[in-house]
């Protein structure tokens, strides 16, 4: 067959192609580390010459093309996501190489699909979502024919009319048909789901000429607008870009989004789709590559804990973001992704890192707003540096994130020298390990993942946020108080008053760099009012060895007993528990060879109660992980302000330990009105305050007395640095 290796201008938007990481030796995570920390320079001919050397190994292979019988992780199931990678990585080596046997693989996989996929059945193996026909969700189904068309765009040029019109007609006119008409409820939902079925069917019409599906792809079934990938675009991220089901699946749906955005702009430039909403997609992907710590996605809602920034999905993203704007911080990122997309944007990538063009990319503190509006919270990233290992703080003031949500209004996560310090639970699910519940959500996920018990968020009377339901949870959404951030101090604050009848919960961060701590520290203020009793329950999930507590902690080491037997609570086993409390509890772990302290202001008549996962857990679905929790009772509401301080370290090679004990010797709330001050007395007697309004007026003035001293300041945060004598002032 005599073929053409010129593609046309549709051909070239979605010819895109990947290897498959899974397929390397090592991690994803490794290689994110290892090309990070050397800075290599990728070569684009490499990256060809892997994937040809993939694809060359199977041309003496049969064609397998099985009849859909598996779930998600079983073998059907795996091989035709193979053969879809397949048919669009050697329709790219051919839009590169020119080399007809690419094109003659690739026709051979269409046309085989092509003559099963007109007369199968829906699945067998049903998702609780729409059921697919290859698959055993349709959302599959999209995912297969985003990779396919971008395979049969490279070759179509030189393709007879007999294999044009078997493809066409029995495959992809077939597929769009089912995806769209056939699965409405998915087609026009506003959700990852109807993102990629959108994508898919409106890539597939520009590549076959079909304006129809087009139209129906951007407006929705009926072409109204109130459904379709604009829609999606206007009401799945906020004005700055962040995805409001959380950086897992924005990860997810970026693909769908930047390809066809990509699509879009090169068959119809006057839709102008990358200045949508103010350029809303470039805004999606720098969001989604802000939303990682070390190179792993911020683990909050349901995130498989050890996805990172080389997932494909932020490859395809890195190379479109980089053709659109040249920024040479993202050739840092595609370094630390280890590999480009054997894409022109990838080649992009590959010369001007070649070219040694890369600069570090501006890894920032700041407020990604929530919501199409950005007024439904936000989730908030304080960085002690652009150091992307450097101490981190991530707040969760954001919606529910729908289906994929869970319940921590105002919840937290503490990172620091490349580790999660105070960690996030994520997803209970084991992805595509068919043994482990068949690759589905585990149903701990709802029991236990989900539940507000198993985050660093206040939990009253033993019961989760909006009483776990998912509906009411969408509804109501943190009000995002004042974000400031300098040099020395970064704050945010967010309250909630829907998340439990006649409760308002607040919660103020801070970041300060002062003389008097070696190391940035973090000061967590947790505020709950209510006018009746109530129980109150503070947990921090630590990564670590416990080595030190200022209390006594009764533990019984022969038995245990679950913490409760409902909203989560039974799947923690009460490790030990101390005495009531009053005044200031330190507690000190050890991670790696760094110790960190929480120090702590709780309320009269607390208790610390040690926990750790793994109650009424008899198929061992859940990881064993320890927690301290602040449990107080009281009639009005409750404050816990505590100091999160890294300090010291420990060689274990060298055999010393330096400065392994916290040098907080106190934390105390003082009050006028609705402002605030915490003050920290450091052991060799620095004193360092921070100021806290309550309200966010930028030339309102507060002042709070201590002892005859005054402290007052402007705006809603003041940092008062270290000083040996209060009445010393500043």
């Amino acid at each position: 067959m005599i073929r053409t290796a010129l593609i046309s201008l549709c051909g070239l938007a979605m010819a895109a192609a990947s290897c498959d990481r899974t397929e390397q030796s090592a991690s994803s995570g490794d290689a994110v580390a290892r090309h990070a920390a050397a800075g290599e320079a990728i070569e684009f001919a490499d990256t060809l010459s892997a994937l040809a050397a993939k694809i060359d190994a199977q041309f003496n292979e049969p064609i397998v093309v099985p009849a859909p019988k598996d779930a998600g992780g079983g073998y059907t199931h795996e091989q035709h996501k193979r053969n879809a990678k397949t048919i669009y990585e050697a329709g790219q080596l051919y839009a590169f190489t020119g080399d007809e046997r690419y094109a003659d693989f690739a026709e051979k996989l269409l046309l085989a699909y092509a003559d099963m996929y007109p007369d199968l059945p829906l699945h067998p193996e049903q998702k609780e979502q729409s059921p697919g026909r290859l698959f055993w969700q349709n959302l599959n189904e999209s995912w297969w024919l985003v990779y396919a068309i971008q395979g049969y765009a490279s070759i179509r040029g030189g393709l007879s009319s007999e294999s044009l019109e078997a493809i066409e007609t029995s495959l992809l006119t077939e597929m769009t048909t089912f995806l769209s008409e056939g699965s409405p409820e998915t087609f026009n939902k506003i959700h990852n789901h109807g993102t990629w079925a959108t994508a898919a069917v409106g890539m597939t019409g520009y590549v076959i000429g079909d304006q129809d599906l087009v139209e129906k792809a951007l407006l929705g079934l009926d072409k109204s607008g109130d459904y379709g990938f604009l829609k999606q675009l206007d009401e799945l991220f906020s004005p700055d870009g962040y995805y409001n089901e959380g950086p897992y699946y924005q990860r997810y749906a970026l693909m769908p989004f930047v390809l066809f955005g990509q699509a879009i702009e090169k068959n119809e430039p006057d839709r102008k789709i990358f200045e949508h909403r103010d350029g809303i997609l470039k805004k999606a992907i720098y969001a989604t590559i802000q939303q990682n710590y070390g190179g792993l996605f911020f683990p909050i809602n349901d995130a498989i804990k050890d996805k990172d920034i080389a997932t494909t999905e932020l490859q395809y993203g890195v190379a479109i973001a980089y053709e659109l704007t040249g920024d040479p911080g993202l050739l840092s990122i595609a370094q630390a992704q280890g590999q480009v997309v054997p894409t022109e944007g990838g080649k992009k990538l590959a010369d001007a890192i070649a070219r040694g063009g890369a600069k570090p990319f501006d890894y920032a503190s700041m407020r990604l707003r929530d919501g199409a509006n950005g007024d439904e919270g936000a989730l908030d990233i304080l960085r002690a540096s652009r150091d992307p290992d450097d101490l981190a703080v991530v707040v969760k003031n954001t919606s529910q994130g729908l289906g994929h949500g869970h319940f921590d209004k105002l919840g937290l996560l503490v990172f620091d020298s490349g580790h999660e310090i105070i960690r996030d639970y994520g997803a209970a699910r084991f992805l595509n390990i068919e043994a482990k519940f068949g690759g589905h959500y585990l149903p701990e996920n709802n029991s236990f993942a989900k539940q507000t018990i198993a985050h660093n968020a206040l939990v009253v009377d033993e019961t989760s946020h909006f009483n776990g339901s998912t509906e009411t949870g969408n509804t109501f959404a943190p009000e995002a108080g004042p974000f400031f951030v300098s040099e020395k101090l970064q704050a945010t604050s967010a309250e909630i008053d829907t998340a439990y009848e006649n409760v308002r919960l607040g919660r103020t961060v801070a970041m300060i760099k002062d003389a008097a701590f070696p190391h940035p520290i973090i000061i967590d203020v947790v505020k709950a009012h209510a006018e009746d009793p109530r129980q109150y329950d503070l947990p921090f999930y630590y990564n670590g060895q416990l080595v030190e507590t200022n209390f006594e902690i009764a533990a019984d080491p022969l038995t245990r007993s679950p913490l409760g037997s409902r909203n989560g609570y039974q799947y923690l086993w009460r490790v030990g528990e101390s005495d009531f409390l009053d005044g200031v509890t330190q507690i000190t772990w050890l991670l790696d060879r760094r110790f960190y302290s929480v120090t702590s202001s709780v309320p009269d008549n607390t208790k610390v109660v040690v926990a750790e996962i793994g109650a009424n857990d008899p198929t061992f679905n859940l990881r064993r992980e320890p927690a301290f929790i602040f449990r107080a009772r009281a009639a009005d509401g409750v404050s816990f302000v505590s100091v999160i301080e890294p300090h010291g370290e420990y060689n274990p090679t060298a055999e010393y330990t330096l400065d392994s004990h916290s040098i907080v010797k106190s934390v105390t709330p003082y009050a006028a009105g609705a402002a605030g001050l915490v003050l920290i007395e450091t052991k060799d007697g620095e004193r360092v305050g921070l100021g806290i309004a309550g309200e966010s007026e930028e030339d309102a003035v507060h002042s709070v007395s201590v002892d005859g001293q005054e402290f007052s300041w402007t705006g809603p945060y003041e940092l008062f640095h270290s000083q040996k004598h209060i009445d010393e002032g500043e």
